[in-house]
C-alpha cells in the first residue's frame, strides 16, 4: 500500500512565496498535499472544516502580525504542529515563538526541499510524542510540568532524535536552594509555591519545543538544543536573571534561589540518558558547593 500524503496547511498571503512553497515540496521525495489560506482568520476556517498533519505558517498576514500570530494560532488549535515559515532572520523572535509553541523556524530563501520536509516530519513527530505524554496523564501534579517518568520517555526520545540528526542538545540540572528552611520557616505551603514558581520560571525561561520537568522533591531537570552554539552560559544566566526579577516582584514570598549543572550530549556519545542525568546532578552540586563557599 502506498503511504498517504502529508497534508499540510500553508498560511501564507504572498502568492509568490506561497507558489515557491509549491514548488519546493512538489521536488521532494515525499507526498504531500498542500492548501493554502492567505489570512489567519480564513486558515482557522480551514483547520475547522479539514484535518491536516501540520501547519506552516507565516508571521506577517493581512489580520497578524508578529509573534501574535503564534499565539492565537496555537490558542486556536493547540494539537497542530506549527513550523514558522517567514522572512523575517531574527534569532530573538525565533526562539521567543519556540517558547509560544512552534515546533521550528525556518527563514524563506534558505530552505530546500529536503530541510522543509525534514522539519515537517521531526515537527509531527515532537507533537504526537508530547500528545502521547499528556494523554498518559506524565505531568506532575502540583507543577503542571513533566514529572520523571514524563522527562525520561521524552528526552529518551530526543536523545534517538539528536543520534539521527546527527545534532546535540544541553541536559540542565536545576535544584532549589535551601528548600528544608523554606519549608521549616514558612511551612510546606510556601515550599510548595516555591516549586511552582520555579516551574513557571522554567517554563518561561525555555522554549516550548524544549523538555522541562520536575524530578521529584526540589530538582527539576530541562533538555533544550538552544544552546548549541554558545554553550549553556547564556541561558543559564537569562534563567538566574528571571529568578532575581520574581524575587523583587514577590518581596512577600521566601526567595528563590536556584544552583545548576549542564552537560552537552553529543550524537557520539556512548552514555545512557541515566549516566547524563548523573553527570548533570554532580555538576549542579559541585556549583552549590562553590555557591556556599563563597558566602
Amino acid at each position: 500500500m502506498s503511504t498517504p500524503p502529508l497534508r499540510i496547511l500553508l498560511i501564507e498571503d504572498n502568492p509568490g512565496d506561497a507558489r515557491l512553497i509549491r514548488e519546493i515540496l512538489r521536488d521532494s521525495d515525499t507526498p504531500v498535499s498542500l492548501e493554502t489560506a492567505e489570512t489567519l482568520k480564513d486558515g482557522f476556517t480551514r483547520l475547522e472544516n479539514d484535518r491536516f498533519d501540520a501547519i506552516l505558517l507565516d508571521l506577517t498576514l493581512p489580520d497578524s502580525q508578529g509573534l501574535e500570530t503564534v499565539l492565537r494560532m496555537r490558542q486556536q488549535a493547540p494539537e497542530f504542529p506549527i513550523i514558522i515559515l517567514t522572512g523575517l532572520n531574527d534569532e530573538a523572535t525565533a526562539l521567543q515563538a519556540m517558547r509560544e509553541g512552534a515546533q521550528d523556524f525556518l527563514v524563506k530563501g534558505s530552505v530546500d526541499a529536503a530541510l522543509l520536509i525534514r522539519a515537517i516530519r521531526y515537527a509531527i513527530e515532537r507533537n504526537r510524542m508530547q500528545s502521547a505524554l499528556r494523554a498518559l496523564s506524565l505531568l506532575d501534579e502540583l507543577t503542571g510540568i513533566y514529572n520523571r517518568r514524563g522527562f525520561m520517555t521524552l528526552a529518551g526520545h530526543e536523545m534517538k532524535l539528536a543520534q539521527r540528526r546527527q545534532t546535540g542538545f544541553y541536559l540542565i540540572f536545576i535544584d532549589v536552594d535551601g528548600m528544608k528552611e523554606i519549608n521549616d520557616r514558612f511551612g510546606h505551603p510556601a515550599g510548595d509555591q516555591a516549586l511552582i514558581a520555579t516551574a513557571h520560571l522554567l517554563s518561561e525561561t525555555f522554549r516550548g519545543s524544549d523538555v522541562v520537568a520536575r524530578m521529584g522533591g526540589d530538582e527539576f531537570a530541562i533538555v533544550t538544543n538552544e544552546a548549541n552554539g554558545d554553550g549553556p552560559t547564556p541561558i543559564i544566566s537569562r534563567l538566574e536573571a528571571a529568578v532575581r526579577r520574581h524575587n523583587q516582584e514577590h518581596p512577600e514570598s521566601p526567595p528563590l534561589s536556584i544552583s545548576s549543572g549542564a552537560v552537552f550530549f553529543s550524537p557520539d556519545s556512548k552514555l545512557s540518558l541515566d549516566e547524563l542525568i548523573e553527570a548533570a546532578d554532580l555538576l549542579m552540586y559541585k556549583n552549590k558547593r562553590n555557591k556556599r563557599a563563597c558566602r
